[in-house]
């Protein structure tokens, strides 16, 4: 198991992980590849700089910089994202949602909803027609 670096006091923001909920999240972030570079950051305020951008809806640029850089942070989101990372969060935690609520892991049915669209009935493009005389 690889070591994580030591943690940095910063202020707390309302989209940082809880105790609970980074327990969960835990297992199901990968860890440092083995023979490369050590992470300079923890993978929990990765995390937490991840959710502050998603949740806050702020370019990745206006990152306070009590967080992670943002070029740090934006590297693990796109390589999470990338290898399904993200997915299996999305699962478990669809899956944890569920069960508590009382239901099946997986659901029996789905409601499918489609929607016609008019379109124009001349084709093409009305600059294109020629001009009157």
């Amino acid at each position: 198991m690889s070591e994580e670096p030591p943690v940095k006091a910063r202020r707390y923001y309302s989209t940082d992980l809880s105790d609970e909920e980074w327990e969960i999240l835990k297992p199901l972030v990968p860890e440092a590849a083995p023979g490369g570079r050590p992470r300079v950051h923890q993978t929990r305020e990765l995390l937490d700089a991840i959710f502050y951008v998603v949740r806050g809806g702020c370019a990745w640029r206006l990152l306070p910089h009590d967080f992670p850089p943002w070029q740090t942070a934006y590297h693990y989101f796109r390589a999470w994202r990338i290898d399904g990372t993200w997915e299996r969060i999305h699962s478990t935690l669809r899956e944890r949602t569920r069960i508590r609520e009382g239901r099946r892991v997986s659901p029996s049915a789905a409601i499918l909803d489609s929607q016609s669209v008019r379109t124009t009935e001349k084709g093409g493009c009305a600059a294109t027609t020629e001009p009157r005389r």
